[in-house]
């Protein structure tokens, strides 16, 4: 293939999505994917820890107010 692929089609996220409309040609794709760089060397280390005080879904104590209705 003698034209650039579409970066959007690139994306890993839509990638299959767009090989099973055949937007994207799988063979296209492994050569892309052959083609990027191996950059694990580069990788950093991340720690992380969750407080457990903290609440992904918190109930508030009162109802939300609206500023904008204050005055």
């Amino acid at each position: 293939m003698s034209e650039e692929i579409d970066r959007k089609l690139l994306d890993k996220r839509v990638a299959q999505r767009y090989l099973k409309k055949g937007r994207l040609d799988e063979k296209e794709w492994e050569k892309h994917l052959k083609a990027l760089p191996d950059l694990a060397e580069q990788a950093v280390p991340i720690e992380s820890a969750l407080d457990p005080d903290l609440d992904d879904d918190p109930e508030p104590d009162e109802p939300a107010t609206d500023a904008s209705k204050e005055g």
